[in-house]
């Protein structure tokens, strides 16, 4: 596991092996993994943000709209 991207709202971590990302929103509480076709879809869709515009503000943005309604809440028990 690698983390490959962290800020206040945001984590990613990848799973190399696995070829999958896993997805936090930390102020949601909420999670998602991503496997398959959708890590390709989501890798492929982070490369297409352009090299000068990957600062936090535009990759939260990117993350909060791909991460609607498919993130789910985390439950602690």
């Amino acid at each position: 596991m690698n983390v490959i991207y962290s800020s206040e709202q945001f984590c990613v971590l990848s799973y190399p092996s696995q070829q999958g990302f896993e997805l936090f929103d930390k102020t949601a509480c909420s999670s998602v993994y991503l496997d398959g076709a959708m890590a390709w879809h989501f890798r492929r869709s982070m490369e297409q943000i352009p090299e000068e515009a990957r600062d936090v503000e535009n990759v939260d943005a990117f993350l909060d709209e791909y991460c609607r309604g498919v993130c789910r809440p985390i439950a602690f028990h």
